[in-house]
């Protein structure tokens, strides 16, 4: 089987360009020989299940713990801890029942009461580390899906576990993956009397880790991979211009290649692939917007989030503390970043698609309306910028009152 860039879901080695996810996210072995319950968060597509995947494979390999991946995705907009935390026991036996050598334990949570949801998770991974004769690290994906009530639930259970594991037995070490870090679960729980009694939901986290985008000299690297299964060559400038729009977003990453490869050369492996073509790439990544980009781009309706991105397109350098949960929020989201003191988008790409999909509206607007032709602009082959300038502040006056209401980032609506 031919292998491919991939752009939909987790990487398999026998199927896809891939770099080892355990370079970009180092001593995790560490924290699990050390019983630790730790945090993982990346924005989407970063490699965060690819990670989980290959660490839950390489522990079950080398024979010491029984590893359990378990993704709580489908937990999500259930808030009733009554109903979800028995949601997630479910999850839990579903995933023993497709272990190799946990399926044994299937059953292990039938004499809970589901009822007693309060204890039942708690109960459920006691009975099953009882049962096993290794110690069990289980790995959570999604986490961030769970909120309310459930999510109250869910860690302070995990949290009495961990409390009193030298009593009875209990999970030897937890690692809890998603987006966002930990300490921005509080911002899903309804009311502040029903949150755990601190800043922190869950602290017992021993650290909280993240996973870095590409280098370069990764880029390069995976790449390679492709040269050298097809001889087809990704030169070096070919790279830097990958590198410079994406900044080293693996998904974006992936999604340059694989759009030059597929579809702007057809499969061609004799074709030379030009900076041109990571250009081509972009612009067709931009308009298209997959689901990758347009998840991102919902998060700009969000108040928290608008408050941190307007600032950024009025060119203010606002300061933010690191406290400031709605700051860490949209740099834990992966839309900003922070480069020489400054706020500013994470990548080029982003910075395009944040700028349009905000003046969407206003584009198809502009586009039913009788405008001079862009030729009227043009003098011998280049923009006459003075006309230009001149004629669009002209349509300013005339309309800024109505189309700057339109717009929720109001202040912004000129830029």
């Amino acid at each position: 089987m031919k292998k491919t860039f991939n752009i939909a879901g987790p990487c398999h080695p026998a199927e896809h360009y891939m770099l080892p996810t355990d370079q970009r996210c180092t001593g995790l072995m560490e924290l699990i020989e050390q019983k630790q319950y730790f945090v993982i968060h990346a924005a989407r597509q970063t490699g965060k299940t690819t990670l989980l995947l290959e660490l839950a494979k390489q522990l079950n390999e080398a024979g010491h713990y029984y590893a359990l991946y378990c993704s709580l995705e489908t937990i999500q907009n259930i808030a009733d801890a009554e109903k979800g935390i028995p949601a997630i026991i479910k999850v839990i036996e579903n995933r023993l029942n497709f272990h190799k050598t946990l399926r044994h334990y299937y059953s292990v949570a039938e004499p809970i009461n589901s009822a007693d949801y309060n204890i039942a998770l708690m109960s459920t991974l006691t009975y099953l580390c009882e049962a096993l004769d290794k110690p069990l690290v289980i790995l959570f994906d999604e986490v961030d899906c769970l909120s309310n009530g459930t999510l109250i639930s869910f860690l302070r259970q995990l949290r009495n576990g961990y409390i009193e594991r030298s009593q009875i037995p209990f999970v030897h070490s937890i690692a809890l993956v998603g987006m966002r870090n930990i300490r921005d679960y509080k911002a899903k729980i309804r009311e502040p009397q029903e949150t755990l009694g601190s800043s922190s939901p869950f602290n017992i986290v021993k650290v909280s880790k993240t996973l870095r985008n590409f280098s370069m000299m990764e880029i390069t690297e995976l790449y390679a991979q492709y040269t050298q299964e097809t001889g087809q060559n990704f030169p070096s400038e070919v790279v830097q211009s990958v590198y410079h729009y994406t900044q080293g977003q693996p998904w974006l990453v992936n999604a340059i290649a694989c759009e030059i490869v597929e579809q702007i050369l057809g499969w061609d492996e004799t074709a030379f692939i030009l900076p041109t073509h990571v250009e081509q790439a972009v612009q067709t990544l931009i308009k298209r917007r997959d689901t990758h980009i347009d998840s991102l781009m919902e998060r700009l309706k969000e108040a928290r989030v608008q408050k941190i991105v307007e600032p950024v397109i009025l060119g203010e350098n606002q300061g933010y503390s690191v406290l400031d949960d709605d700051y860490q929020y949209v740099l834990d989201l992966g839309l900003l970043r922070e480069a020489e003191g400054k706020i500013v988008p994470s990548n080029p790409i982003y910075g395009e698609v944040i700028i349009r999909t905000l003046s969407s509206r206003s584009q198809m607007e502009m586009n039913s309306q009788d405008l001079p032709a862009t030729s009227a602009y043009l003098v011998n082959g280049k923009l006459d910028m003075k006309r230009l300038l001149s004629d669009f502040q002209q349509f300013w006056r005339q309309n800024s009152e109505s189309w700057t209401k339109r717009s929720q980032y109001i202040e912004a609506a000129p830029h």
